[in-house]
């Protein structure tokens, strides 16, 4: 028996299964969503004394002279006790130490273990919707990707290169290999998802001299395009704007935030792009009746 047949035939073990790998992958995406702005802004430091031909930049005491995405291991940012094996299992951990850190007992963020939870029930979700195939396993891919993206801009309002272009290139040859879209589709979605918010950046910025967005909304949407096909395009555009709009009306209502302060635009595609991915097809027949 094949492992296909095997998960074919056991369905909930797969989704079982496929929960666990999305709690293991969301613990190390909380170490991507701290570590990789941290390790970019230290990178554009290193290239601006060099471009200005100044000195190295001096290393502060508390800062590690190797630090990436396994350097150095994790630790409490209170106490520096390193985190052994049994601390960092994803959620019976934090339940375990009632969401504090077991040496100093500082409170440990909430957000942790709220990764790794929406990371283990977004991948539950794209199992049971396609099934065990090597393009379920380039979706979760997709979705990891899109749960960093998502983190890091709300934190940083930064959507790094180094995650938004691979996951272009990736949907490309995804969809090279007979995945989502036909390939001329998603060649047009990578194109024209930059092209639209570029388009509106600029006619933005020429009528009020502000920028609207970042570049990286652009290449966020170009790899959604890549992934989902131009068709989809709209779509995302109209479920983000929705729901972005929806969220800072209540936070300037509610909260009183200011309304000249940027919001970040990212979390608002990445969902859309992720509701699009399962629901598309019902979506695109509403949004049809709705215009008859």
């Amino acid at each position: 028996m094949t492992f296909a047949e095997f998960f074919a035939s056991h369905v909930v073990l797969l989704l079982v299964y496929a929960g666990l790998i999305g709690l293991v992958v969301g613990s190390f995406l909380n170490v991507v969503i701290y570590r990789l702005p941290l390790m970019m802004e230290r990178d554009w430091r290193a290239q601006c004394h060099e471009f200005l031909e100044l000195p190295a930049p001096e290393q502060q005491p508390a800062s590690p002279a190797v630090f990436n995405l396994a350097t150095p291991p994790s630790h409490c940012p209170h106490c520096k006790h390193r985190i052994g094996a049994t601390e960092n299992i994803p959620l019976l951990s934090y339940l375990w130490q009632r969401g504090k850190c077991r040496h100093c007992k500082a409170p440990i963020s909430w957000r942790y273990p709220g990764v790794e939870a929406i990371t283990g029930v977004l991948s539950v979700v794209v199992v049971s919707h396609y099934g065990y195939s090597w393009l379920t396993l380039a979706l979760l891919v997709f979705t990891w990707t899109l749960i960093a993206l998502t983190m890091i801009d709300v934190d940083h309002q930064l959507l790094p290169d180094d995650l938004t272009i691979p996951l272009l290139w990736l949907g490309l040859l995804v969809n090279a290999a007979g995945g989502l879209a036909p390939l001329r589709d998603a060649v047009l979605g990578a194109a024209g998802g930059y092209l639209v918010l570029w388009s509106v950046y600029w006619s933005f910025k020429l009528l009020t001299g502000k920028e609207g967005m970042g570049y990286g909304d652009f290449k966020l949407l170009g790899a959604l395009g890549a992934w989902l096909g131009w068709q989809a395009i709209p779509e995302i555009l109209l479920l983000s704007s929705i729901v972005g709009s929806i969220v800072g009306l209540s936070l300037i209502v509610l909260k009183g935030r200011d309304k000249e302060l940027p919001m970040p635009f990212g979390p608002y595609l990445a969902s859309a792009g992720f509701i699009v991915l399962l629901w598309g097809d019902a979506l695109s027949g509403q949004l049809f009746a709705l215009w008859q």
